[in-house]
């Protein structure tokens, strides 16, 4: 399998919406302009490709020195399998340098992934949960 990667916010609303509905994810895919106000406003917008077919996706914000907030980490079902999400948290690391810590919040299902892939869980969080 041939994967590629890019550092690119110049992508299609419509293929990162595909790719968040084949992965599982559960984001706002009803909500086209929503979605591509996400992908505006990240500060790290990283894809993966099989051919022309986009098959993952990591959104993150960042200040650049002390933290970054992987806010999306979506992989295609078809290669959930195949190292893509792992390569795409490398490459945001590559991103952000060893000096700035890389966060998340997890789906309930994806809880037993992030650990496999070197993150700590940690216990000491809050949240506002947004109205809509």
């Amino acid at each position: 399998m041939n994967i590629t990667y890019r550092n690119n916010k110049d992508v299609n609303v419509e293929d990162v919406i595909r790719v968040f509905k084949n992965s599982g994810i559960v984001r706002p895919i009803d909500q086209s302009e929503r979605i591509q106000a996400m992908m505006n406003n990240a500060d790290i917008l990283l894809t993966a490709w099989l051919g022309d077919k986009m098959i993952g996706v990591a959104r993150a914000l960042t200040d650049w020195s002390y933290c970054c907030y992987l806010s999306d980490l979506a992989v295609d079902k078809e290669v959930q399998k195949s190292r893509v999400g792992q390569e795409l948290i490398a490459k945001v690391r590559e991103e952000i340098g060893e000096e700035v810590a890389l966060i998340l919040l997890a789906a309930p299902s994806a809880m037993a992934y992030y650990p496999k892939v070197g993150f700590e869980k940690i216990e000491n969080g809050f949240m506002i949960k947004r109205k809509k």
